[in-house]
């Protein structure tokens, strides 16, 4: 689909054409055999659909309780490959043996001027987070949105602002978390099986360390791919292929590295096994080694260190293997990231139960199924905006004092360092003529 600035007159085509329902409507679509009527179905779009948006999408497309309608993208291959794959998921269902409702999007504003969409999956690069899930939230769709929450932590508290004062469910992508192992290793050091907790011990390997130092000539733009409406609120920058899609990642402008990617996951469970979901640590402090040429620029080997109010430590390094270990004094548990694998010692801790009457933390479905459950409950998700934002945020701190290379204290309240120059790198740019 080619890009058409969204006006009045294309609102009301966009509008028309969704009231149109597809010639060819599959048995499951009607509640037949089991299945969930229409009237009880959680209608979805996806906005962002290449390597994780997929994976989101055929996650969520693939739930009785779901119909999906809508795919977005900036690059039509990954548009129409997405669409193509929804659609053929839903005609292998229907009983002539085609299905075509899932329609192709250019601009995610159209996506969410459509009122029969009642959520929406967001999996572009991480700058884009918070400008589509305010978007999102005051159109009045729920919120399935990948980690890191935003790219900066102004911009976070912007999209938990806009989720609160619109009442939307939201569910930050930290899967990690939903976890059985996890939920119930965080459970076991909260409910005291290692003693008293005194520290966390991040550990975030690099599998990538081979792009640092790469120059990247300037390309062509492919005629597929949207570049500047890709660039949206970020800088102008020449276009090379390896700026954009996976490797956006580790380029400050877009993202912050490790630290932001898999290591917000290791975060996160760090805050939940700490019981400090609603809040953040008092300083931070670090040192990162960040490349000195070529075009990836966020930090490949760290070592960083927060400090809690409550005095415990979490501590991060670039070591292996991946995961996060909880100390405390008298034991200790590792939780493997990905895979959800546990270790202790001693081991025997691996063999509690957890009483009824001590701290249970629930177990999921699966993180995307909790998303729908939710939306239909209207509940809680159990990565809901404002954690998402409190583990989006230490990782934003971390990245901010390995540049400046010192200690830095927190105000968890007011969201401020005690720093003016650290005050100024947390504050966002954004192109015209994207605001939030």
């Amino acid at each position: 689909m080619d890009y058409t600035p969204i006006n009045r007159r294309n609102f009301l085509k966009s509008a028309a054409a969704a009231a149109v329902f597809p010639a060819i409507i599959p048995a499951s679509a009607l509640g037949r055999d089991g299945n969930t009527a229409p009237s009880e179905r959680i209608v979805m779009a996806s906005i962002g659909v290449g390597g994780q948006g997929m994976y989101d999408t055929r996650a969520l497309f693939s739930m009785p309780d779901v119909q999906y309608v809508a795919v977005c993208d900036v690059d039509k291959k990954h548009c129409a490959d997405a669409a193509a794959t929804v659609n053929e998921y839903y005609a292998s269902r229907a009983a002539s043996g085609a299905y075509s409702g899932c329609r192709e999007y250019h601009d995610f504003r159209e996506v969410l001027a459509r009122d029969d969409i009642d959520a929406v999956m967001i999996a572009t690069p991480d700058h884009w987070h918070a400008v589509i899930s305010v978007a999102a939230a005051r159109a009045g769709k729920d919120i399935y949105c990948e980690k890191p929450l935003a790219n900066s932590i102004p911009e976070g508290r912007a999209v938990v602002d806009a989720a609160r004062r619109y009442g939307r469910v939201f569910q930050t992508g930290s899967h990690e978390r939903s976890r059985d192992n996890a939920r119930y290793a965080c459970e076991l050091v909260r409910n005291g099986r290692i003693g008293n907790l005194h520290t966390i011990r991040v550990q975030m390997p690099l599998d990538h360390l081979e792009i640092y130092g790469q120059t990247h000539p300037e390309m062509p733009v492919p005629e597929h791919f949207d570049y500047d409406f890709w660039l949206g609120p970020a800088r102008e920058a020449p276009y090379t292929e390896k700026r954009c899609h996976f490797y956006f990642r580790y380029i400050l402008d877009y993202s912050g590295g490790e630290m932001t990617d898999r290591g917000a996951h290791i975060i996160d469970l760090g805050q939940l096994g700490n019981a400090t979901d609603h809040t953040t640590p008092i300083s931070v402090e670090g040192k990162g080694t960040f490349p000195r040429e070529g075009l990836f620029n966020t930090a490949y080997e760290y070592d960083f260190a927060f400090e809690y109010e409550n005095g415990v430590r979490l501590l991060g390094d670039s070591r292996s293997p991946r995961g996060v270990r909880f100390e405390g004094d008298e034991g200790w548990i590792f939780i493997h990231v990905h895979g959800g694998n546990l270790e202790a010692e001693p081991a025997s801790i691996l063999q509690e139960v957890i009483a009824p009457n001590e701290i249970h933390l629930g177990r999921s479905r699966g993180h995307h199924y909790d998303f729908i459950e939710c939306v239909k409950s209207r509940g809680e998700t159990k990565a809901p905006v404002e954690v998402g934002h409190h583990t989006a945020t230490m990782c934003h701190m971390a990245n901010i004092a390995m540049l400046l290379g010192k200690k830095l204290k927190w105000d968890p309240a007011a969201e401020r360092f005690d720093d003016a120059t650290a005050n100024r790198m947390m504050q966002p740019s954004m192109r015209a003529p994207w605001i939030l």
